[in-house]
């Protein structure tokens, strides 16, 4: 009979490495369970194209990969993690063949946007200076009270977070600032008319300012892999091809924690849970789901406007209205028909993805939850459209859908890549409205998964939070053993 260990971790995402390297730094035993035959979850990578073009799977750049407070302390760089940061986190393109570009430099970004330079400034000069003291309180759950500074920073960030995306496009006058908004809103894959479509705008500038959005050398894989290592250097286990069905296909155990989506959690231990909190699962809402390019091409994308050969992300789309437009159609279960386009070139930056003269292309499109559609024209459509001749160079080409991606990664329930649907509500109060919204009716039970506070992102702290709430749990245990 197997021995018990304090904690059990279904999944081997970034959440759940995280929660797992996070109970074995306190001492406890930990096992992993991953139903793959490799870790990482979203963090998977492969030359799925043609031999020797190296390419992210899921996760491809990392706005919190170096700020986030479990990965800033995680001390990867001891278990062979390397961070490539581009020439400029990312850039838009026009119509008219121009770029707007978002640089590291505030005032170098300001300088591009004309008459809007200033407002910019206004905007983000307080983000940004704010960024190491604000983070840890953003990519948290509500926590109630904080001390004054703390407080008054979280004030002013939701003042502008909560809004939508459109009312903060509106303190712009040029096209140019309000294309950079829509770019960055997009992100949270919801309508940029709704409330909170700006914090995603709001962080992911702000995190571009501050850290450039790095992404690993290598590819996404050698994050999953540089966790599995620090948890081993920690006593902690990995079991591969371990797929869990049911609470009894777990070993002997203290506590689980899960990173798993409502969805899986309902079906592996629907009848631990009380009716109110099970019910809530049940009525949990996945958002808009993604289709996916990976494309092999021969030299580089031959962008109007070359700047952008600087960048490591592009948003194409064009204005904020046509952004707009393109994901309120998603949101709205309409496929669009020329849709926002998030691309990312890091074999540019990074040559151990590609053979020498060319490059990897990983591009994606939001469509309905669950959409059949096939996208690969219209994602190819436009980026043609902001480089003529780009489809002449494609070498090889693969496509995935939202039930391609759900099948390599279940939590991508509909191919929802973000763990749920981000509106207000689910970004405040997810998976349930609980005070502890890791833990479960079952005190041995606790949710670890983008569907928890603060949401889908490579950034860990889902898993720190919850193994924190587990730690309290297994600690009070050992205190009333102790006492009796």
């Amino acid at each position: 009979m197997r021995e018990r260990v304090d904690a059990v971790v279904v999944g081997s995402g970034p959440n759940g490495l995280a929660a797992a390297i996070t109970l074995a730094r306190a001492g406890r035993s930990v096992t992993v369970l991953e139903a793959a035959p490799t870790v990482g979850g979203g963090l998977r990578s492969a030359d799925s194209t043609l031999p020797g073009f190296v390419h992210d799977l899921c996760a491809a750049i990392f706005p919190f990969g170096r700020t986030s407070p479990f990965l800033a302390d995680a001390g990867l760089d001891a278990r062979g993690l390397e961070w490539i940061e581009p020439p400029i986190p990312f850039g838009h393109p026009l119509d008219d063949g121009s770029a707007v570009l978002l640089h590291r430099d505030v005032d170098t970004t300001a300088a591009g946007l004309g008459r809007d330079g200033d407002a910019y400034r206004r905007l983000f000069d307080p983000l940004v200076n704010d960024w190491q003291r604000l983070l840890p309180d953003v990519l948290a759950p509500i926590r109630i009270p904080l001390s004054p500074s703390r407080a008054f920073r979280m004030a002013r960030f939701g003042l502008d977070a909560l809004q939508s995306a459109a009312m903060v496009a509106h303190r712009f006058r040029g096209e140019r600032a309000r294309a950079l908004v829509a770019g960055a809103a997009a992100h949270s894959i919801i309508k940029l008319t709704d409330l909170a479509s700006a914090a995603s705008a709001v962080l992911m500038m702000t995190s571009a300012h501050a850290d450039g959005w790095p992404f690993p050398t290598g590819g996404s894989g050698r994050l999953a892999d540089a966790l599995a290592a620090e948890l081993t250097a920690h006593g902690g286990t990995t079991e591969l091809g371990r797929r869990v069905d049911r609470m009894e296909d777990l070993p002997p155990h203290r506590v689980a924690l899960f990173d798993v989506g409502p969805r899986s959690l309902l079906a592996i231990a629907g009848d631990r849970l009380s009716g109110s909190y099970w019910r809530a699962l049940q009525r949990y809402r996945y958002g808009p789901g993604v289709f996916k390019v990976d494309l092999a091409i021969e030299g580089t994308i031959p962008w109007r406007a070359e700047e952008l050969l600087g960048a490591g992300t592009i948003h194409l789309g064009g204005t904020f209205e046509e952004i707009a437009r393109s994901e309120a159609a998603a949101a709205s279960g309409r496929v669009p028909q020329r849709p926002f386009v998030m691309l990312a070139q890091q074999s540019l930056f990074d040559r151990s993805r590609a053979p020498d003269g060319r490059n990897t292309v990983w591009a994606y499109c939001h469509v309905p939850n669950g959409s059949a559609a096939d996208m690969t024209d219209a994602i190819i459509g436009q980026i043609e459209r902001f480089a003529p001749g780009f489809r002449e160079r494609i070498l090889s080409l693969v496509a995935n859908g939202p039930a391609d991606l759900e099948r390599h990664n279940p939590n991508d329930v509909g191919g929802d890549i973000a763990g749920g649907r981000n509106d207000v509500r689910q970004l405040l109060f997810r998976p349930a409205l609980r005070l502890d919204p890791y833990s479960t009716p079952d005190p041995g039970i606790f949710l670890c998964s983008a569907s928890t506070p603060p949401g889908g992102g490579v950034h860990g702290m889902c898993g720190l939070h919850a193994a924190r709430s587990a730690e309290r749990r297994l600690a009070s245990a050992q205190r009333k053993i102790g006492g009796l």
